[in-house]
Order: structure tokens, then C-alpha cells, then sequence
């Protein structure tokens, strides 16, 4: 049976079923799913056909993809159906349900169901519990591609592989997972919180402590504000200052602006001194200017270092910044008087200094600059980071294109740092 290409249920769904003439003889509106040896696998597709319902046996099925799906029989022989309980179908069982980690904890929604062509039969996959399934479904998954694409991101996939789902039975009211841990921590930070927003406040809190800390770290930023302080309020301090000093200096900025002056001092008592000045630092702006969106995480050097060197450097000193788009070159004042990209680095000889290969006519900001300047800069010079710069020159952050995204996009979890 072939299936060509990578298939979803949404995407087949209202099809049209041809017979061997090319003649119409229903539309697709379900599917009839049975155990397979190692996965679900179709044993019938259900066609509507002037409100009347009919179903083929897969064994009939002759073309089935993306733009034909095709019967192998004529009308009259395809036989009448009626709904029952016993079958096991994917758009009224399956779809939307909810999946649940052992202990009963809702974690994600079945947006969509991938298939895939395995021995001549259409099988169960993976579903698709992320924003690509809602897109899809809606119509819309290319021109949210497209739209993500605009500002250098790939809208992404978010499909749980149908070996961490529990065998299906008819009837299902939730789907639970086999190995929920693994899975919740495979997922998308901005996923997570989605699901620990969604449910009960101690289930939350459960699912939030079984993440490892750099996953954590990057959760704790997407939730909202309410779930984030309760979450925050139920960690005992270690806990809490390990997640933070892992966060981007301005992420926990953000974090810290929105707890209480009591706990923003603990948590900064209990972390390095480094990290507690630069967030310091970072809650002194104003939240919506460049010094309220900038981080304090970036590389610098010298103009006379050789590029030779400054990649090796590099390789040390990347790994505990979240995003690198650009090396700054800086005087022994730290006043910035030039950039290079890791691109033009690469490709220079190892023996030529940064001067040598540095752009000198510089796109900066001050601290005070309002948001919306910073991001109508980063697009009308089409830059990944714009450099922040004191009122002598010297560097104090950059804003990146992530940053300008929470503008653009905002979110439910977008802080308001009070004032």
C-alpha cells in the first residue's frame, strides 16, 4: 500500500475516496484502528457519503496519500457502517484526548496523529501534541512556518513516538504514557510550562521537580507569573538558586522583578557574587527599554588578538552562554569599537587579528532606548543582537532577536517587572 511522504490524519481527513473509474464515493471521516504487532495499525477507513456511513477495508485501499486516496472496489460493494463502541476509531477516540503520566497527571493534548507505511500497512507512529498539530489542523501549518521563518526560526515539532504511549483499547477517556518522566523533559521548555500551567497546582509542582536543572531553568522563564511564584515558593533554596544561576542573567532578572523583596534578597544571598551583580544590574532598567531586554551574557575581546586564538577562546568561553551570534571586540576601557560575526571568524586566517577582520561602522543602542526602537533597529538592519552601550562608549549587554520575539509575540509568560 503506499504512502508517500510524511503523513497526518488532519491532513486526510474530508478527503475525497475515488473508485477504480476516478467517481467520488465518499469522504474520509475516520479511521478504524486495530493492535498491531508492534504498533496501531488501520484495518478500515469510514467514508461519509450523503450522511450515510460506509467502510473499507484497508485491504481495498488502493492510492492513499496526501492529494489520492483511491478504492480498489466499486460503490456497491463497500459496506454500510455503524458506529459502535467496540471499534477503536482516531478522530473520536483518539484526538484531543487527554495523555497522562502515570500518576494520572494531564501532560499534553493529541493535536494530530502521524502515520507511516510499514509492510504495506498505514501504522501509528507518533502524535503531534505541539503547535504545528493545532496549525495543521486549522489549515494554517505553512503560514506559521513561514511566519516563524521571518525571524529565523523553524516552527517546531513536537511529536511523542507512539513506543511511549500504553497499548489503546476502545473506550478511552485519557491516554496514559509508558515513560512520562523521559518524554516530559524530551519536550520543547516553552511545552512544559504549557502543560504545568494547565494543571493543578501540586501536580505542577510535581512535574516542575522531576525536570533536570538546565531544563528547569529554561521552563521557569515560559510560566505564567502566577504558577512561576507558587512554583518558586514550593523549592526549598538550594534548589531554587541552582535553577537560577543556570538561567540568562536577564531571565532571571525577569524572575526575580516579580518576587517579593524578601525572597528576591534570599535567592541573591544565595548565589555566586558574579551572577547576583549582573542580575543586580540588569533590575536597575526599566523593563521595557534596551537595558530591561539586554543580557549581560556575550563575548569580547581585544582588537590585537589573533583569530587562532579568539576561536579558541571561544570554544572555552561559549559554553556557558545561552545564544552567540556575533564576537565583540572591545578596548581596554570595554569601550566597543568593533564586531565580527562567528562566520567572518571562521573563515579568516588564524594569523589575522580581530582588527583585521572587524566592522567598525556599528548599529548601538543606550540603555534607555525603548523597545520598540531597539526592534524597529534589529529589522531595518537585519541584525541577530544589537550592542548596548554605556555614555562612554563601553559595553553593558546586547538585546537579541529571541528578545525582540517576546515584543512581537508576547506571551502569557511575558514578565511586567514592577517598578
Amino acid at each position: 500500500m503506499p504512502l508517500f511522504g510524511e503523513l497526518f490524519v488532519s491532513e486526510l481527513l474530508k478527503k475525497p475516496v475515488l473508485d477504480p473509474r476516478g467517481d467520488e464515493i465518499g469522504r474520509l471521516k475516520d479511521f478504524i484502528v486495530i493492535k498491531g504487532k508492534q504498533l496501531p495499525v488501520v484495518s478500515a477507513l469510514i467514508l461519509e457519503h450523503r450522511k450515510a456511513l460506509y467502510r473499507l477495508e484497508w485491504e481495498s485501499v488502493g492510492i492513499f496519500n496526501k492529494r489520492i486516496i483511491s478504492s480498489r472496489v466499486y460503490a456497491q460493494k463497500i459496506k454500510p457502517y455503524t458506529p459502535s463502541e467496540a471499534d477503536l476509531l482516531i478522530v473520536r477516540d483518539i484526538l484531543d484526548k487527554q495523555i497522562v503520566d502515570a500518576n494520572g497527571v494531564k501532560v499534553v493534548r493529541v493535536n494530530d496523529i502521524k502515520l507511516e507505511g510499514i509492510n504495506n500497512k498505514a501504522c501509528l507512529v507518533a502524535v503531534d501534541v505541539g503547535i504545528r498539530g493545532i496549525l495543521r489542523r486549522l489549515g494554517v501549518e505553512q503560514k506559521g512556518a513561514n511566519f516563524y521563518r521571518l525571524f529565523g526560526k523553524n516552527l517546531p515539532y513536537n511529536l511523542i513516538p507512539w513506543n511511549y504511549i500504553q497499548p489503546l483499547e476502545p473506550k478511552l477517556t485519557t491516554i496514559s504514557l509508558t515513560v512520562p518522566r523521559q518524554m516530559i523533559s524530551a519536550l520543547h521548555p516553552a511545552d512544559i510550562a504549557d502543560l504545568i500551567n494547565k494543571v493543578p497546582h501540586e501536580q505542577g509542582v510535581a512535574l516542575f521537580k522531576g525536570l533536570d536543572p538546565n531544563t528547569a531553568a529554561e521552563t521557569l522563564h515560559e510560566l505564567e507569573s502566577s504558577v512561576k511564584k507558587s512554583i518558586i515558593d514550593a523549592l526549598d533554596m538550594e534548589h531554587t538558586s541552582d535553577i537560577v544561576e543556570r538561567m540568562p542573567p536577564d531571565e532571571a532578572a525577569d524572575l526575580l522583578s516579580e518576587l517579593g523583596s524578601e525572597k528576591t534578597k534570599e535567592i541573591l544571598e544565595s548565589i555566586t557574587k558574579d551572577e547576583a551583580e549582573d542580575i543586580q544590574e540588569l533590575l536597575a532598567h526599566e523593563e521595557d527599554t534596551a537595558g530591561g531586554l539586554m543580557t549581560t551574557q556575550f563575548i569580547a575581546y581585544p582588537p590585537d588578538i589573533k583569530v587562532g586564538e579568539a576561536i579558541e577562546r571561544f570554544k572555552i568561553d561559549a559554553h556557558g552562554i545561552e545564544i552567540v551570534y556575533y564576537i565583540y571586540v572591545i578596548d581596554e576601557d570595554k569601550r566597543l569599537i568593533g564586531v565580527t560575526s562567528l562566520r567572518d571568524m571562521l573563515l579568516s586566517s588564524p594569523d589575522v587579528t580581530l582588527a583585521d577582520i572587524m566592522e567598525t561602522k556599528l548599529k548601538t543602542v543606550t540603555p534607555d532606548a525603548d523597545q520598540d526602537v531597539v526592534a524597529e533597529m534589529i529589522s531595518k538592519y537585519n541584525l541577530l543582537a544589537i550592542p548596548v552601550v554605556g555614555s562612554e562608549g563601553e559595553l553593558l549587554g546586547i538585546v537579541t532577536i529571541d528578545d525582540i520575539m517576546d515584543i512581537l509575540l508576547p506571551s502569557p509568560s511575558r514578565k511586567r517587572r514592577s517598578v
